[in-house]
């Protein structure tokens, strides 16, 4: 019977250790890096990261390039193969720093394109994509232009580039159709493939936000729907060639861009959890304060995350809402001068006033009594040519009460709003008589 393997592991790496302690650097690496190896093959991804991590340590000690590299590429493997993307681009870069060491100039451009492609693939993962393009241009410095334009690596840079920025999926199946030129490890092909699935969600998921109504004056709450749906993720999950089932798709963080006359009074609770497949109608309201140019509402930039382990961001269009002034109102109040008392005349003063934000057209007036009122001066009718916002006016009339009671004073009124609406309606006051 062959020895057992993780037995196998741990004299390898005693191996290692006791070469590290005696300064046997190229000895040390070549177990640790052994022992790595059979760690990944046992799953035991965590302790493979170390070892290959004291590997490169080791052959950078002994000034062995091209293994503390080598080392470095496989440390970042097991940190793909723990979901750790942070960790493994650590690996990835920090390996980018020893390349100039290396003497063939091929390799150095072979080098320095693959491990700013996995950086990129790695800050893809977390919603990073622009950081990983930034990275990628300060590599392109330091390789010769037509290797730099002809690799499958840059291609591959380049068309998932291009499918986010134009929502295309049609650049995706590129990626997949030369997935074997990229001559990835296992753990690397997986990344691409994972790299696919947030891109395939990013481009298939459909966002939008939706009014209730197309106008709103400045005192009305502004409704607005975020609508999400999942259910073209769900042939995503069924593609063989991803091997991969998104389970959830969460919403942390909600980033909502308004016009400066808006603000939010109401947003979803977070976190927003969807199941694959399913649709999201969720509400907002917004409350104007005034009347711009330019309103708008968006885009809203959702964070996402993907089965708790990939980051995307999720934007909606912006959307115009028409602002309007409220229609004009009219205010009365009316005030007898004196007490009312029977068979006496009363001065009754008429206050008009406009406290809305819009102007009042055309107003005409009558006053209405009772029959056993009676006018004794003044006009029952009143036509004004307009009131602007806070104006107002006074009218006065005499009357003469018959009989003690009590009555109701009626003002029929009708006018123009700025729109040239006719508004029309009737105000009642209270009128009590005595003897």
């Amino acid at each position: 019977m062959g020895k057992d393997p993780r037995t196998n592991a741990e004299k390898q790496l005693r191996k290692a250790d006791r070469y590290y302690d005696l300064g046997q650097y190229r000895k040390a690496g070549k177990n640790y890096n052994i022992a790595g190896e059979l760690y990944l093959k046992l799953h035991d991804f965590n302790l493979a990261g170390d070892c290959f991590y004291d590997a490169a340590k080791s052959f950078v000690n002994a000034e062995n390039f091209p293994m503390f590299i080598d080392s470095l590429r496989y440390a970042g493997e097991a940190a793909l193969c723990l979901n750790d993307f942070s960790e493994a681009h650590k690996f990835y870069k920090n390996a980018t720093k020893y390349i100039p060491q290396l003497r063939d100039p091929e390799e150095k451009d072979r080098l320095n394109i693959l491990f700013s492609a996995l950086s990129y693939l790695c800050l893809f993962i977390k919603g990073k994509q622009e950081q990983g393009l930034t990275f990628l241009k300060q590599v392109k410095k330091e390789v010769d232009p037509v290797f730099f334009k002809d690799n499958p690596l840059i291609k591959l840079v380049k068309n998932l580039t291009i499918a986010l920025r134009d929502k295309n999926a049609d650049y995706l199946d590129r990626v997949e159709a030369e997935f074997e030129k990229y001559k990835f490890r296992e753990a690397e092909g997986d990344l691409v493939k994972k790299v696919l699935v947030l891109a395939k969600t990013h481009i298939l998921i459909s966002t939008d936000i939706s009014l209730d109504k197309k106008k709103y004056t400045t005192k009305e709450l502004i409704k607005l729907t975020l609508n999400i749906d999942t259910s073209p993720l769900i042939d995503v999950s069924n593609y063989p060639f991803y091997n991969y089932k998104i389970e959830k798709i969460e919403i942390n963080n909600i980033g909502l861009s308004i016009s400066d006359n808006l603000t939010a009074q109401k947003k979803p609770d977070l976190p927003i959890v969807l199941k694959t497949g399913q649709k999201l109608h969720t509400a907002f309201e917004i409350k104007p304060h005034f009347q711009v140019d330019n309103t708008f509402i968006g885009p809203i930039l959702l964070t996402c995350t993907l089965d708790d382990k990939f980051v995307f961001y999720l934007k909606t269009p912006a959307i115009k809402p028409e602002l309007i002034s409220p229609p004009a109102t009219i205010d009365f109040s009316l005030t007898h001068l004196k007490t009312p008392l029977i068979n006496q005349t009363i001065p009754m003063e008429i206050l008009v006033s406009n406290k809305s934000q819009g102007e009042a057209l055309e107003i005409n007036l009558e006053v209405e009594l009772p029959d056993k009122l009676k006018m004794m001066r003044g006009t029952p009718k009143k036509q004004i040519y307009s009131l602007k916002t806070n104006e107002d006016m006074k009218w006065e009339i005499n009357i003469k009460p018959l009989e003690a009671g009590n009555y109701n004073i009626k003002i029929n009124y009708h006018f123009k709003d700025q729109d040239l609406n006719i508004i029309e309606e009737t105000k009642e006051f209270p009128f009590s008589v005595k003897l």
